[in-house]
């Protein structure tokens, strides 16, 4: 019984929320209405004159959206679950082994005479990774 009131509670709170947010915006557009009337308005104002409204019913669209997107994932989600015997065999069966990747050979080391200290500080540390790399491999 609490859950249902909860829920209620809930999308009242949500609908009070939008209405108020399209009033808000609706009083702001008013007023941008009122400067671009007045002597010193401008395009700008009637601008926004006509965001304001859109602004207002933003999270309206919202909710919806995001109620239609729940629905959509809960049919996929019923469409794609399996018979009740079949979920009993998908718990029993075994989980299959990852695929070993090949290691990747290394390339060959640059001459000394080319390299300058930041390249060769660099063919370091990419040879560290390659050794750290080919272990993981191993363990795997």
């Amino acid at each position: 019984m609490s859950d249902r009131r909860s829920t209620v509670q809930r999308k009242l709170l949500i609908v009070c929320g939008c209405l108020l947010s399209l009033v808000v915006c609706c009083g702001l557009a008013w007023w941008q209405w009122e400067r671009f009337t007045s002597a010193g308005g401008s395009f700008q104002n009637l601008g926004y004159v006509l965001q304001w409204p859109l602004f207002g019913l933003f999270p309206a669209f919202m909710v919806w959206r995001m109620t239609r997107l729940r629905r959509q994932a809960a049919a996929r989600d019923e469409a794609t679950e399996p018979p009740v015997g079949s979920r009993e065999r998908a718990r029993t069966t075994s989980v299959p082994t990852p695929r070993r990747v090949a290691p990747t050979p290394a390339k060959p080391p640059v001459p000394d005479e080319l390299m300058d200290e930041e390249d060769a500080a660099l063919a370091e540390y990419n040879a560290y990774l390659a050794q750290l790399n080919a272990r993981e491999q191993e363990r795997n």
